[in-house]
Order: C-alpha cells, then sequence, then structure tokens
C-alpha cells in the first residue's frame, strides 16, 4: 500500500476578532502580522507601568494636553497590526470630538511606552518599536 501524501496547510491569520475574542487573563493580546500575540506581565513590570501612567495621566490631565492610556487599548496600525503599548499618550485633537473610541483607535498614538520584561524576545521587542 502506498504512503500517504502530507500536505501542510496553512493556518488562517488571525484577524481583530479572534483579538476581541481573547481571554480577559491579566495578559496583554495584539494582532501582529496575523498572528495574536501574547505578552504575560509579572508584578514588577505592572508596577512600573502603573507609575509611569499615573505620572503621565497627571501630566496630561493638568494641561488639558490629551488622553493618556494604560495596556487595554489597542492602536490599529496602517499595516492591520493592532498593537496595545504599556502606557500611551494621543494629543488633544486627534480623537473625533475629542472622544476616545470604544473600539481600537484608528491611529497611532504620539507616546507609546513599552515596559520591557527580562523574559521578552528580542525580536519581538524590535518590532515594536
Amino acid at each position: 500500500m502506498p504512503a500517504k501524501a502530507s500536505v501542510a496547510v496553512p493556518a488562517k491569520p488571525a484577524t481583530e476578532d479572534d483579538l476581541r475574542a481573547t481571554p480577559q487573563d491579566g495578559r496583554k493580546y495584539e494582532l501582529v502580522d496575523g498572528e495574536i500575540r501574547v505578552s504575560p506581565a509579572g508584578a514588577r513590570h505592572e508596577v512600573v507601568s502603573l507609575k509611569l501612567a499615573s505620572r503621565l495621566l497627571a501630566y496630561v490631565t493638568e494641561r488639558g494636553a490629551g488622553h493618556a492610556f494604560g495596556s487595554s487599548v489597542g492602536f490599529r496600525l496602517p499595516g492591520g497590526n493592532v498593537r496595545s503599548p504599556d502606557v500611551s499618550f494621543v494629543s488633544h485633537g486627534r480623537f473625533v470630538d475629542e472622544t476616545p473610541p470604544d473600539d481600537f483607535g484608528d491611529l497611532a498614538p504620539d507616546l507609546a511606552v513599552e515596559v520591557l520584561s527580562p523574559s521578552e524576545r528580542t525580536r519581538h521587542v524590535l518590532d515594536k518599536v
């Protein structure tokens, strides 16, 4: 009996709907080049992120400069990726009616901060910047 040929079937690229369906489990999910990437965050990572975000929020609020965000906000970039920086800022006048959208923002933030963890892979870090 002849052996059966094996054919590799390429995985279907992930979509924004797949990204929205990810669990709310404390990890950060992003859509990058058709795949869902997950970034686990430890306690030290969160402490640093929260300190940065709180200082940015105070500064932005005091000056009416725009909007500060934490890591749960996604930004839809021109290439189709949806990225979620640990801390970000969008200046006044960039959102329609000055209201951040309920869904992903259709713009790149003016400031995007990534807190690096020792476990982060170099290629993924370079992809973010």
